[in-house]
């Protein structure tokens, strides 16, 4: 044989084999390719269905289980954790043989926006008649957190650390911490006979409290029913009879708690569980069940309050042993110039007007700080700061220094008295249709005599009583005060001769606050005008401190006047009031359509280092009816 032949036999040969071992090869790499390709596959679809909450809609597949069997003790398992997003990222699949491994990294956003970050490890297997790929869960254990037992449960729980206190002007709680006791019903364990006995010691309607059983049975609910909350010694009286109720309870929790149910009341605010608009309103920073401030300075300051929440994570095996936690921001003070002994005195004098609303505001004198804020009905309407009302006659006092600064008038210049005066074919007539003739300006005033101020509008600029309101300090500083919705006073430039004056005498559009004449009563015993504080730390955006000086022969004059009021004039109810001179200014302000016209009274002041504003809705005059209220607050401000 030739021995080329036979070389080239063998050659051919091994090109024969070798084609034969690359077809195998290239075979063998592609399975290969493929296996890896559905591993990751199985592993993103378990990753995708745990981000969506729902491997079936994923297309997630499992080894020995079917998706919608892991989905139950998914969401059996982590339904605790909140509706927050849940993000899980799959790391690098590795494949050997039948066996693919990898780590999901899972972030849940727990309620309050806190992340809690984990690693879980993950297998892939083929599995099924097909061969496909697909998860394999733990045998031993749950898959959906390290650690986490077989049937264990997860639950994330907010915590707070200590409150902020509202403190008063000497640095003490305003609001301590203090035990209440929520009355609720118990749905699932309560008898309409049993709550029949507690609509008897709550004093609730006869059947009310039943008829809300009924409708929690009827729709199968199980959260309790809240009833009423007490303090500790309300609670205590009642205990004893609420023990012996069955399905009734009570769960002790602490929250801030002024001194009284009523103490300082709309300012201080409430504290409770928040709502459902608080939640949706919150950003995060609220969840249902949590509890802050709801109202008053208790809500508008919650957050520096209340401080940062944190959230611990626990499972049902070991609900002692946090899985996760993040630690609370504790909240800090919020600081007032409320002084509580005069909020007390404040308080017990406006509430002996009954069920007529009044207010009553206090201004220290040098500092411009609220002492007291006080409102009645307590639980209510702030008409002390917030209130809206024609200022009646107290606004003389601005009248009156826009006349003395301009020269227009002495407290010795002769002013007539009229019964009724005549503006541009407008009639303006006196308190009870008085006239007292031909008297100095000193005695108009004393006596508070419109016509007299009428008359004296054509002197006057329709700009001057504008600028004499803002000179003493009765507009521009509601922003700085720290409370929602604070009104100052609107005296706007006036607009022809009846609009001048009508607003000579407190009426036509000029509007002001019980704070805002206290405010203007403190700028006249001072000598300058301090725009007034309630909340000094954190300072109000705005906030402006700076004194700006008055004319001091015009105060000098003013603080004379009023003097006089109280001596020979319309506020001779408090000629011998205790604690020292009281000056001040008594108000009747028309409002409404009626014929005639319903009054407001207001008297307007100051006792010292004390400036006050007094206001009684539908009073029939400032002398008679709000300066008997400064007299019973000056009364047991002098005993405190």
């Amino acid at each position: 044989m030739d021995r080329r032949a036979v070389v080239g036999s063998v050659a051919a040969l091994v090109v024969v084999a070798a084609a034969a071992g690359g077809g195998l090869w290239w075979q063998q790499s592609e399975a290969a390719k493929k296996a890896d390709r559905e591993a990751a596959a199985a592993v993103d679809a378990f990753a995708s269905g745990w981000a969506q909450r729902s491997f079936p809609k994923a297309g997630a597949r499992f080894a020995g289980t079917t998706a919608q069997a892991v989905q139950e003790s998914f969401t059996t398992a982590t339904k605790g954790l909140g509706s927050g997003p849940v993000k899980v990222d799959p790391g690098t699949v590795t494949r050997k043989g039948e066996r693919a491994t990898s780590t999901l990294g899972v972030t849940w956003t727990l309620p309050g926006g806190v992340p809690w970050t984990y690693d879980v490890p993950v297998t892939a297997k083929p599995a099924g008649s097909g061969g496909k790929w697909a998860v394999s869960l733990p045998t031993a254990g749950a898959a959906w957190a390290p650690g986490l037992p077989t049937g264990a449960t997860l639950a994330a729980s907010r915590t707070w650390g200590q409150r902020g206190d509202l403190l008063d002007r000497d640095g003490q709680p305003l609001m301590p911490i203090g035990k209440v006791y929520p009355v609720q019903i118990d749905p699932s364990r309560a008898t309409a006979a049993t709550v029949r006995q507690l609509e008897k010691i709550v004093d609730e309607p006869a059947g009310s409290l039943v008829a809300k059983l009924e409708a929690a049975t009827k729709s199968g609910s199980k959260s309790p029913i809240a009833v009423i909350t007490y303090r500790e010694s309300d609670f205590q009286q009642r205990r004893a009879a609420l023990d012996n109720l069955k399905g009734i309870i009570y769960p002790v929790r602490d929250q801030p708690l002024a001194r009284t149910r009523t103490f300082g009341q709309p300012l201080l605010g409430s504290y409770g569980p928040v709502n459902a608009e608080q939640v949706s309103a919150s950003k995060g920073r609220y969840v249902a069940g949590d509890y802050a401030g709801t109202s008053g300075l208790q809500g508008r300051y919650d957050a520096q309050l209340a401080g940062t929440p944190g959230v611990q994570v626990t499972s049902s095996a070991k609900p002692d042993a946090p899985l996760f936690s993040k630690a609370a921001v504790a909240g800090t003070d919020v600081k007032t110039t409320l002084s509580p002994t005069v909020q007390a005195a404040a308080e017990s004098a406006v509430a002996g007007t009954g069920s007529v609303p009044s207010a009553l505001v206090a201004v220290d004198v040098r500092t411009g700080g609220v002492l007291a804020s006080a409102n009645s009905p307590a639980l209510g309407f702030d008409r002390a700061l917030t209130g809206q009302y024609p200022p009646g006659s107290a606004f003389k006092i601005v009248s009156t220094y826009a006349l003395l600064t301009s020269g227009k008038v002495k407290p010795t210049t002769p002013v007539d008295c009229p019964e009724k005066f005549v503006v541009d074919g407008r009639s303006y007539k006196n308190y009870e249709g008085e006239s007292f003739g031909a008297p100095d300006f000193a005695t108009d005033f004393a006596h508070s005599c419109n016509t007299a101020f009428v008359s004296l509008s054509t002197d006057l600029g329709d700009s001057d009583l504008s600028k004499a309101a803002t000179a003493l300090g009765l507009t521009g500083w509601a922003k700085g005060v720290g409370v929602g919705n604070v009104f100052d006073a609107s005296v706007p430039t006036n607009n022809g001769k009846t609009d001048k004056a009508s607003a000579m005498i407190g009426q036509g559009r000029n509007l002001t606050s019980p704070l805002a004449l206290a405010t203007l009563a403190a700028s006249v015993a001072r000598g300058s005008a301090v725009p007034p504080t309630l909340v000094t730390e954190p300072a109000p955006a705005g906030a402006d401190g700076a004194a700006k000086p008055l004319d001091t022969a015009a105060v000098a004059q003013l603080r004379e006047l009023m003097r006089q009021v109280v001596t020979g004039g319309t506020g001779g109810v408090l000629r011998d009031a205790p604690g020292g001179a009281v000056r001040g200014k008594t108000g009747t302000a028309e409002f409404g359509s009626a014929n005639p016209p319903e009054t407001h009274a207001w008297f307007v002041g100051y006792q010292g280092g004390v400036a006050f504003a007094a206001l009684v809705e539908k009073g029939k005059s400032g002398g008679t009816v709000a300066a008997p209220v400064v007299k019973d607050f000056l009364t047991a401000l002098a005993k405190k």
